[in-house]
């Protein structure tokens, strides 16, 4: 195995992540047409409805009852960051903020002092099928930032910035979600985020490679920076001398270039940072420095609900519109290439 391989191993739905970040999941579900009330049109036979995620028929209800997905639940001391390949999540949220976003979107949310939210996959669809696939990444925050004012930002497809190398004809295209890339600058991540620090060498990076493409990763800034590659699509992937089966994470030696190259194409995603390297005390939705912390977390959810939940569901769905979009706790309406003032709100049920 090559230096700048440091070791491999497999991927299941749930992939293993180093400081700051948390946890990544990636979702991939290939759920039937739609039954006009958002939800599938098959049997649930056999599906544990509540808690759904063995992906009998190839798809889950997650904790959904009739629409798939995660009805309002509780966050604390950390950020989401909810990159949509395929299909559409319906945000709704303590704050009153909503947002229907996907088919290349990121969401990227800081719970801070905390909120509630949902995330559902409405099956709009009902005559073909709804595949949804997405990634949720889960960054820690800061001790001094844990209890940040929550925010959200949304970066819409068309304006995040993509990094190309073409080798004759085969292009290796990378979105750049986080972290600076060659002449690619990302968004601006929320203001508390370990993202927004200059030295915390934090990026997502998505590479989708074509066959007979390569790229060279550069080396990080800093050299404590740690680097992980997970394979996840595709048929061949070589890194660093490395011929990696479908299905690898890779942890990287971050100091060095490392060349990407695939004969019959390929996808991954990289996550890379600068460790907070603080004490992590996490249960459940909450992720505090000490026990003491997750425990005053469990007492003020209790108390205050995180500012209650305004809407008439568990999990909203917003209309049968495909339409994207993001209202913010403000009332201003934001959709892809345009902003706009509006109380207006779309409908739900």
């Amino acid at each position: 195995m090559s230096t700048s391989v440091q070791h491999t191993f497999a991927l299941g739905m749930q992939w293993p992540t180093v400081d700051p970040f948390l946890f990544c999941v990636h979702h991939d579900d290939a759920y039937p047409a739609g039954n006009g009330e958002f939800g599938p049109a098959a049997s649930l036979d056999g599906h544990e409805i509540g808690s759904d995620f063995a992906g009998i028929d190839g798809w889950r209800m997650y904790h959904g009852d009739t629409v798939p997905g995660f009805p309002q639940h509780p966050h604390r001391g950390f950020e989401t960051v909810t990159y949509v390949r395929r299909g559409l999540i319906d945000h709704a949220d303590s704050l009153g903020a909503a947002a229907r976003y996907g088919r290349g979107d990121v969401q990227w949310l800081t719970a801070g002092s905390g909120i509630v939210h949902a995330e559902m996959f409405p099956l709009l669809d009902a005559g073909a099928p709804n595949p949804a696939e997405l990634f949720q990444i889960w960054v820690n925050l800061a001790g001094s930032d844990k209890m940040a004012e929550p925010h959200f930002e949304m970066f819409w497809d068309e304006s995040i910035p993509r990094h190309v190398v073409d080798r004759d004809g085969a292009r290796a295209e990378v979105t750049v979600i986080a972290g600076r890339l060659a002449e690619a600058e990302p968004l601006a991540p929320p203001p508390s985020s370990w993202a927004s620090r200059a030295d915390s060498d934090l990026a997502i990076w998505h590479a989708r490679m074509e066959p007979g493409s390569v790229w060279t990763l550069p080396a990080a800034r800093h050299p404590d920076t740690v680097r992980t590659l997970y394979f996840f699509a595709g048929t061949s992937l070589t890194v660093g001398g490395v011929d990696l089966e479908p299905s690898t994470g890779a942890v990287l030696r971050s100091s060095d270039e490392v060349e990407l190259s695939s004969v019959r194409g390929a996808e991954c995603l990289i996550l890379q940072g600068r460790p907070i390297g603080e004490p992590v005390a996490q249960y459940g939705p909450f992720v505090m420095n000490d026990r003491a912390g997750v425990e005053r977390a469990f007492e003020d959810y209790r108390r205050t609900g995180f500012g209650g939940w305004p809407w008439p569901a568990d999990g909203p769905v917003h209309g049968s519109e495909p339409d994207r979009f993001a209202r913010r706790p403000d009332g201003t309406v934001e959709r892809p290439g345009a902003v706009s003032m509006s109380a207006s709100s779309p409908s739900t049920r």
